[in-house]
């Protein structure tokens, strides 16, 4: 939750900087060519962009792999109570297990 504020803020703050630098004009020097003048605020929103996509594209499949992993480790863990219960059953005692909070919402598994 912390760092969802904190990246809305970084955007906002963003977001603030690229209109109050409307005004300002910049021409690009790149390989000796020359672009025409642009608002100072529309190479820095690019590049903040394309920061934002490599960065969702470089974590994307960690994500991915992470939520696999989490679904295998749920899985095997219903399987180890599920024989838990079982072999205390074939024992005689009594399975009194307190629900777990959140289980019962599978279609929101990282929510915090």
């Amino acid at each position: 939750m912390i760092r969802l504020i904190l990246v809305v803020v970084l955007i906002a703050l963003s977001i603030t900087f690229f209109f109050q630098n409307r005004q300002e004009e910049a021409v690009l020097h790149y390989f000796g060519a020359n672009t025409a003048p642009t608002p100072i605020y529309k190479p820095i929103l690019s590049a903040f962009g394309t920061g934002l996509l490599i960065m969702g594209l470089l974590l994307f499949p960690a994500w991915i792999k992470l939520r696999m992993e989490l679904r295998r480790t749920r899985t095997a863990l219903a399987r180890a109570e599920e024989e838990l219960d079982r072999l205390r059953a074939t024992q005689g005692i009594q399975v009194a297990r307190p629900p777990v909070p959140g289980r019962e919402r599978v279609e929101d598994e990282d929510a915090p």
